[in-house]
């Protein structure tokens, strides 16, 4: 007896190596178990309000220990400033800039925070680097997801003070909305304009919506756990761990299975978010298009990491002008938003590089597309066109994830220096042979991308034609297969690191 009850604590305690995902068994279990009380407060609001926020609680237990403080510190000051906010707009619609401080404490604490975990050793070493002193990195635990929430809870305060949101009814609703945990720790990033209005009714979840949520959960566990994680440990992190040692054809196929990997990685986190969000009666917004169909850089953006590319459209590039200020204006912010984008994702020259990468090229997309082609937003090329458009920008990705991937911008230049110095297509046939499922793997991942969206449309019917009994089978199918090729450590999702 006293084996079992220490078996259910050590699952139930925070382990570093050994965070609470959605594609482990035991976060399967719990949902199970979830899903069954949560059906049973589904008439009783408050109850069922504070049911999941403290099962969100413990879900973030479960991945960064006793910094879910942070989550509630965030949730707490915001949805208090943000009320005071609202309340001096009412009484002195006249009066600004008591608001301006207010939201200035707002972004102070939630930036502070992440400046604090996510940038401390970053600057400190370049400030150290210009005084010519030796920097031994400080230790800071960088909380999961802490990116996330606080982009998120900030949305929450700016709309408020741009007059375009109400306050939530009470705090228990922000803290809801703050801690759901579908979203919490890799997005999508969820409007609170959006979100809100589905707090307070009663969930309902009709039977297209219980066919997509199995198919989401379906397909987004295939992506992470058949396609990402088979791919990443059999092949891609052995070609990012000493890019020296390979040939310049093991580094680009390297390079593209990367691009496929953090897609199938990223993309099956946001399935499973929003399938399981489905299944409790919730809506989230598409976080990813079909991105490597995109004939541009900006398209690309359009498609990948939706909710993202929106909040810093919104709340980075349309607050310092957007195109509003001129030409050279516009270029200047679409670089400078994407660089703060990179720098989001991390705290190193890589990410800098690869936002800047970015930026760039949106600004000479746009530059382009009106001064010298003329097109407007809504052309679209079609034929040989196309098809080489596709392909330059999927080699661009490509080539930018070299550095979004690389631990350091030395690594980047030389896996760049061996695809360009030392190719050996010869190698090719050897390689291809010696990697063979991993290649099969990688071939069915891209083929499966460009699978025309109406044979999805179709997998949704047969599920929600086929009843409870089709989405049982469906979900055990799909778990059966993650138990036989998953690996025997667990394999957190790339996008918990930012």
């Amino acid at each position: 007896m006293n084996e079992l009850l220490d078996k259910i604590l050590y699952q139930l305690t925070y382990h570093a190596n050994e965070p609470l995902i959605f594609s482990t068994s035991l976060f399967l279990f719990l949902f199970l178990g979830f899903t069954l009380v949560y059906s049973l407060l589904e008439r009783r609001l408050i109850a069922r309000l504070c049911f999941v926020t403290l099962f969100s609680y413990f879900f973030y237990y479960k991945s960064s220990g006793f910094y879910f403080f942070l989550l509630a510190v965030v949730t707490v000051s915001d949805y208090l400033i943000a009320g005071v906010i609202y309340r001096h707009s009412q009484k002195h619609p006249e009066r600004l800039t008591p608001r301006k401080w207010l939201l200035l404490l707002s972004l102070v604490i939630d930036l502070g925070l992440l400046g604090y975990f996510k940038y401390t050793n970053f600057f400190a070493k370049m400030v150290a680097d210009c005084l010519g002193h030796n920097f031994q990195p400080m230790d800071i635990f960088l909380p999961v997801g802490i990116s996330f929430f606080t982009f998120q809870s900030l949305s929450y305060t700016i709309d408020i003070y741009r007059g375009q949101l109400k306050p939530m009814h009470s705090l228990l609703d922000y803290a809801f909305y703050v801690s759901f945990f579908p979203q919490l720790v890799a997005g999508p990033i969820v409007r609170a304009r959006d979100f809100a209005p589905q707090i307070r009714r009663v969930p309902v979840v009709t039977r297209e919506m219980m066919g997509q949520g199995v198919y989401y959960i379906a397909i987004g566990l295939f992506k992470k756990c058949v396609i990402s994680d088979y791919i990443s440990l059999n092949f891609v992190d052995r070609v990012f761990d000493d890019p020296s040692i390979y040939s310049g054809v093991e580094n680009l196929l390297g390079a593209y299975g990367y691009t496929l990997q953090i897609y199938c990685d990223f993309s099956g986190y946001s399935d499973m978010a929003i399938g399981m969000a489905l299944l409790l009666g919730f809506h989230f917004p598409k976080n990813f298009n079909s991105p490597f169909v995109s004939t541009s850089v900006t398209e690309f953006w359009h498609r990948w990491h939706m909710s993202f590319s929106t909040w810093i459209r919104d709340y980075i590039y349309i607050s310092m002008g957007g195109n509003r200020k001129g030409k050279v204006r516009t270029y200047v912010n679409l670089i400078v938003t994407m660089l703060i984008g990179g720098l989001w994702h991390g705290a190193s020259l890589n990410f800098v590089a690869w936002g800047g990468l970015h930026g760039v090229a949106l600004a000479c997309h746009k530059f382009f597309r009106t001064n010298i082609l003329h097109h407007d937003k809504q052309y679209v090329s079609h034929g040989i066109r196309r098809i080489l458009a596709m392909v330059v920008t999927f080699h661009f990705v490509c080539f930018c994830f070299i550095f979004f991937r690389n631990v350091s911008f030395e690594k980047s230049i030389i896996m760049i220096q061996q695809i360009g110095t030392n190719f050996h297509p010869e190698l090719f046939g050897e390689v291809m042979s010696g990697y063979r499922y991993v290649m099969l793997v990688m071939l069915l991942g891209f083929i499966s991308h460009f699978l025309p969206v109406n044979w999805k449309n179709g997998a949704v019917k047969v599920l929600t034609k086929g009843g409870v009994l089709i989405d049982c089978l469906v979900l055990v199918a799909a778990i059966y297969l993650v138990i036989q090729v998953k690996s025997s450590t667990i394999q957190p999702f790339i996008y918990f690191q930012f």
